[in-house]
């Protein structure tokens, strides 16, 4: 089943969306139809692999999935994590800028 599918069963059954979580299976058998935003501070360079502040936008279908870590949890934190499912772009992409500047 394709997430945007699931979301949709979800929102039928009037559940609230918004911070829902995927099953696992699912959100690792699918990829994104367009990555439409992506930001990260990393002033430590490429070859880092702790934790940094980001920020993405993808899209399911006509669903757009909002997702990182907070500007403000600071260089290799891994709190203040933060999820949005949502159907309009323009307040996707807004969110997201939001929490990366």
């Amino acid at each position: 089943m394709k997430i945007s599918d699931w979301l949709d069963e979800q929102e039928a059954r009037k559940v609230d969306v918004s911070q829902i979580a995927l099953p696992k299976n699912m959100s690792y058998d699918e990829d994104p139809d367009e990555t439409v935003f992506y930001k990260e501070i990393n002033p430590c360079g490429l070859f880092c692999t702790k934790n940094h502040p980001f920020s993405t936008v993808e899209r399911f279908g006509h669903w757009y999935y909002c997702r990182g870590q907070d500007k403000k949890a600071g260089i290799h934190s891994s709190k203040m994590k933060w999820r949005l499912f949502i159907k309009d772009r323009d307040s996707a992409l807004q969110t997201a800028k939001a929490h990366i500047e």
